[in-house]
This record gives structure tokens, sequence and C-alpha cells, in this order.
């Protein structure tokens, strides 16, 4: 009814139905790209933040921008994976979850705050996204920002780990699932690219198989590659 306030137990239940939500859009989403996106969107209607973003590990062991609703949260984390230093840095580093109650008067990492303070940012919360307890199981970071300082309670800090925990597994899975589908992908262009090979010299698969092995050694070419391009060329690498 209009004008009775939400009792403890209807915002536990709102929460968890959305939570629910979230998990199974999280579960459908394709890839890692769809996956970060509903993360970031989620959290803007669940949490008092303005601006969300997701930091991901790259293959390189490198933290890379994944996913933000607004440009200035690129800024922000591009502040801090230039230097490599700052909250995000430090939550990949130490897993650590850092809040910064107010970037005018924080002084933990001061040149930073002092230029996303010019930006309008005022609070930030950043939360890891970690799948384990050892350190090899950081997958990324999750950055909630606001204008307003002092925005998020202990409430919005629970929120975004229980938010961190669905997106840690979701992200590690679509991972994984992109991985096996490029190892199928890569055995059928290899399959292809020796059934060529059988063809033209009569040769037999182990023989077919040793020839791209000898190719993508010589030219340092990773194996899928060189049965691309003899699929597309009908030729060799040099």
């Amino acid at each position: 009814m209009p004008g009775v306030p939400l009792t403890d137990q209807d915002v536990a239940v709102t929460s968890a139905d959305a939570f629910a939500r979230l998990a199974i859009e999280l579960h459908d989403a394709p890839g890692v790209e769809e996956t970060v996106d509903a993360v970031v969107q989620f959290a803007l209607q669940a949490l008092s933040c303005t601006y969300a973003g997701v930091a991901l590990y790259s293959r390189g062991s490198r933290p890379e921008i994944a996913a933000v609703t607004d440009p200035v949260v690129a800024d922000v984390y591009d502040l801090q994976l230039s230097t490599e230093t700052g909250p995000l840095v430090t939550a990949l580093r130490e897993r650590t979850t850092i809040l910064i109650r107010d970037t005018l008067t924080d002084d933990r990492w001061p040149e930073w705050a002092a230029k996303v303070g010019a930006l309008g940012v005022r609070s930030t919360l950043d939360v890891p996204l970690a799948t384990g307890g050892g350190s090899r199981s950081t997958v990324g970071v999750i950055g909630l920002y606001s204008p307003i300082p002092d925005a998020f309670s202990a409430d919005d800090e629970a929120i975004a780990h229980i938010l961190a925990r669905h997106a840690s597994v979701a992200v590690a899975s679509a991972r994984q699932e992109e991985t096996m589908a490029q190892a199928v992908d890569a055995r059928k262009l290899v399959g292809q690219a020796m059934g060529i090979l059988m063809e033209r010299f009569d040769v037999d698969g182990d023989r077919a198989f040793a020839i791209l092995k000898r190719y993508s050694q010589d030219t340092n070419t990773k194996l899928r590659d060189v049965a691309q391009q003899l699929i597309d060329t009908r030729k060799l690498p040099h």
C-alpha cells in the first residue's frame, strides 16, 4: 500500500529476488563482456552509486577495463592503471575492499584523489572479484562511484560483496566457456588444414599434423593460426 514503509524483512525479500534475477541473467549471458555489463547495470539499480565499472585481469596478468557505465569511470581507472597505484590497484593486489568516504579529504592516494575529485567523484568503493583463497583466484574488481560524499552505507558494502561473489563466479565460468569454445574451434581448424595437406600431398594424418606443427615452430606462429592461413590461402606460411 502507498505510504506504508518497508520492513527489514521486505527489504531482504526484495534483495533476494533481485539477486535471483541477476543470477539467471548472468547464467544466460553469452560471454564475459555481456556478463560484466549485467553486473555494472545491476550495481546502478541496487546500490547508492551513480557510476560503476569492472576491471579484470587479462591473460597477460595486467588489469584492463572490462565495463563502465560512464566515461568518467574509464578516467578514474586509467589514472590508476597507468601509474599502478590507487584504491583499485590495492584492492586487486591485496584482495581487500577499499572504501573512500570523500576523495577531497582522504589522504591515502592524494594525487589520484585530487584528480578524481576534480572529475566530480567524491565517494568510491572498490571490491575485489575472487573465486578462491589464493592470489591467483582474483579475477578483477568492481568499482562503485558517487558524486556525494560518504554515499556508501554498511548495507551498500554488504550488498556489494554479495554482488562481487556472484560476479566472480559468473566471470570465471564465462571465461572457461570461451576458452573451451576456442579450443573446439582450434581443433576444427587444424582438422580442416590436415585434410588439405593429406589430399594435396597424399600423406596420412600423423604426417599432416607433423607438417603443421613444424611450420608452427619454425615461424613462431600458433598452430591454430597456421591452420587458418592454410585454409584461407591454400598455402603454408613462408
